[in-house]
């Protein structure tokens, strides 16, 4: 039987003008898990340490936001750290873009307070009164006079964007400035600096003049093309720099993970340390390209699990990596997601791909729905089928699909119909001497054999739930034997013992049923032997294990923990076992939903019948499907796990780089 894959643990120690290369090295072949243990030596400079290159991502993900640049993800991460060049050019890029930002922000501000000035005073464009009540106006204010000709230009850029400047006359000599209300006091400042002087306003001057309006136009036109001169500046800068922002993102993305994990690191002024554990079958070629690509200059240790003391010491465990191919390393997140298996166990995975497979074929057999399912998975290989993180469980769902496809055929179900695949059923039934179809029929049925039909498939569902826990039951005794936990593999619910009660209860019961034998004497003496072993184990394993004292807690707790334990071992192997009963259940319902669809379809007509057909198949492959898929999963995790998964491990995490 497969077991984890083997693993050391590898110590470095790297020059300071290589350990970047090593780190980048280390991250970019994603083999490599740094050890877990407390740091026995603290940088003094820890609480001073500063990421630069951490500041230079930050800004330019700003860079990135402002000119609208695409952002890169995990898939375009090239393994490429920053130089000095690139910080300088990100020097220069981050510079443009506050420049940039700086003159956007300007003319955006301008451009409002011009369109808000021009709203207020349109509002009140016929409204003639005399303009000293203009004076007292809540949302406008306005200042007529005289400056120096030359100094125009230099006041309207000093006025900013909380104000207007418009010329009254042909030397520019003359001025109306207008601004709101709550801009009037800088504006008063700006125009005392600038030498201006009120004039008398006529009597007769009434309401708000006309070429002010027209003046506060103008400045909006004007407004409006300096924003939209930015706005294709600000494009024409994102296209020719697009992907050299892109680059460097995805260098200084690489740059601050290298660095944070340098600052972490044992080291002296010249030397640093790097600890962690490896994959066997990947040291050689591990230390030769290290040595490769440090040209020597690095030091390299090996050790096997059993040469390093804080395992020894139980206070680390060797990380669990499961090493498969592709059907069956789709499976791999389903075991890590109850628990990682200890070190140098029994590897599930294999169980749990056929287990998996067998069961929601049995639960979900129909070829044509069968059929989609496959052709989903096939399509999410290809890529053609994009859906995130499930694109890796494609061979899942190529693997169910045809395990359907499979018991489909068994029981002549396509698309909820048995007409399409009955001549397959005559030909395959007829080289055995009487053609019939379907093979097997679980759709409802007058035909009073139906019943037993129905009872077979339950009993073949409890044998198939028996071997299942069987070799639950195995593996955990196996993994005690390789851990040297002999006490465990003889005594309690999961041990030799335990097994050998339920093989006999079972063997028992069949013999009574099919067989009509009477129990015997030796039969209960088996039985007994067995489950007392079973219950009360404990203080055997104890003992085979060499954990003392032998009673923990006292004759009285050992009697009712055995009284409970014995309880407890009938109830579990009895639940187990029958709780494989849903799969020939969900079986029958399945048949019985597609019975449905097909009767339905047939009373509503051509077009509607299609329709029907349609739906309530999409309906069966995305609503039943998932509840079939959790239902396999819980019988895997409370049947299968259960039976050897009673200390997890730690799984293996290589150092690998990606996109923050």
């Amino acid at each position: 039987m497969a077991r984890t894959t083997e693993m050391r643990l590898v110590e470095l120690m790297a020059l300071k003008q290589d350990v970047q290369n090593v780190i980048l090295y280390l991250g970019k072949n994603g083999n490599f898990q740094f050890q877990t243990k407390k740091r026995s030596v603290q940088k003094v400079d820890d609480k001073k340490f500063v990421n630069i290159d951490t500041h230079f991502f930050d800004c330019l993900q700003k860079t990135r936001a402002f000119f609208n640049i695409p952002d890169i993800s995990d898939s375009e991460l090239k393994f490429v750290a920053a130089t000095d060049d690139d910080r300088d050019k990100a020097n220069k890029i981050i510079a443009a873009t506050d420049e940039f930002e700086k003159n956007a922000d300007e003319k955006s501000e301008k451009l409002r307070q011009i369109t808000e000035t021009l709203k207020e005073a349109e509002s009140f464009s016929n409204l003639k009164i005399p303009y000293s009540q203009l004076e007292h106006l809540s949302f406008l204010s306005l200042r007529i006079g005289r400056i120096p000709a030359d100094n125009f230009e230099s006041l309207r850029e000093a006025v900013g964007f909380y104000g207007v400047v418009i010329p009254l006359g042909n030397d520019k000599s003359k001025i109306l400035a207008a601004t709101s209300k709550k801009g009037r006091f800088a504006l008063d400042t700006e125009l005392k600096k600038f030498g201006f002087v009120n004039m008398e306003i006529p009597e007769n001057f009434n309401g708000i003049p006309e070429e002010v309006l027209v003046g506060m136009q103008q400045e909006k036109v004007s407004a409006e093309r300096d924003v939209a001169k930015i706005n294709e500046e600000k494009k024409n800068y994102a296209d020719t720099h697009s992907d050299e922002v892109r680059r460097l993102l995805g260098a200084f993305c690489i740059s601050k993970q290298i660095k944070d994990i340098q600052n972490g690191l044992e080291s002296t002024s010249m030397v640093y340390r790097l600890t962690g554990w490896i994959p066997a079958a990947d040291s050689r070629n591990f230390m030769k390209e290290l040595d490769d690509l440090t040209e020597g200059r690095i030091a390299i240790r090996e050790y096997l699990p059993t040469e390093v003391p804080s395992v020894l010491r139980g206070e680390e465990k060797v990380p669990v990596k499961l090493t498969h191919g592709k059907f069956i390393s789709a499976f791999e997140r389903m075991i890590f997601s109850y628990g990682s298996p200890l070190y140098g166990t029994i590897d599930p995975t294999p169980f749990v791909a056929i287990f998996f497979t067998f069961l929601f074929g049995i639960m979900f057999g129909d070829f044509g729905q069968g059929l989609v399912i496959f052709l989903a998975g096939l399509l999410m290989a290809k890529k053609v089928i994009k859906v995130g993180t499930w694109n890796k469980f494609a061979p899942i769902f190529m693997g169910v699909g045809c395990s359907s496809c499979l018991m489909g055929l068994i029981t002549g179900e396509f698309f909820g119909t048995e007409e399409i695949l009955e001549p397959f059923a005559l030909f395959v039934t007829g080289l055995f001497g009487n053609p019939h179809a379907p093979i097997l029929k679980v759709m409802p049925s007058s035909n009073p054999n139906s019943i037993l039909v129905i009872f077979g498939i339950f009993a073949v569902t409890i044998a198939f739930g028996f071997i299942i826990n069987s070799i639950g039951l195995i593996v955990n005794m196996c993994n005690n034997a390789l851990r040297k936990k002999f006490g465990n593999v003889f005594f309690g619910k999961c041990g030799f013992f335990g097994l050998l009660f339920y093989w006999y209860v079972v063997a028992f019961a069949v013999r009574i049923a099919a067989f009509h034998h009477l129990p015997a004497v030796y039969d209960w003496v088996i039985i007994g032997v067995s489950l007392f072993f079973a219950a009360f184990g404990e203080p055997f394993e104890r003992l085979f294990n060499g954990d003392r004292p032998v009673v923990e807690n006292g004759f009285g707790s050992l009697v009712i923990g055995g009284i409970v334990e014995l309880i407890e071992v009938v109830s579990s192997y009895l639940s187990s076992t029958l709780s494989f009963v849903r799969v020939g259940a969900f079986a029958l319902a399945h048949a019985v939903l597609g019975f449905i669809i097909e009767l339905m379809s047939s009373k509503c007509g051509p077009v509607g019948g299609i329709f029907v057909l349609v739906a309530g198949n999409a309906i069966v492959v995305v609503l039943e499907g998932m509840i079939v898929a959790i239902q396999v999963i819980r019988l895997q995790y409370y049947e299968f796990f259960s039976k050897f998964f009673n200390e997890t491990g730690a799984e293996f995490k290589p150092l690998q780089f990606h996109y923050i």
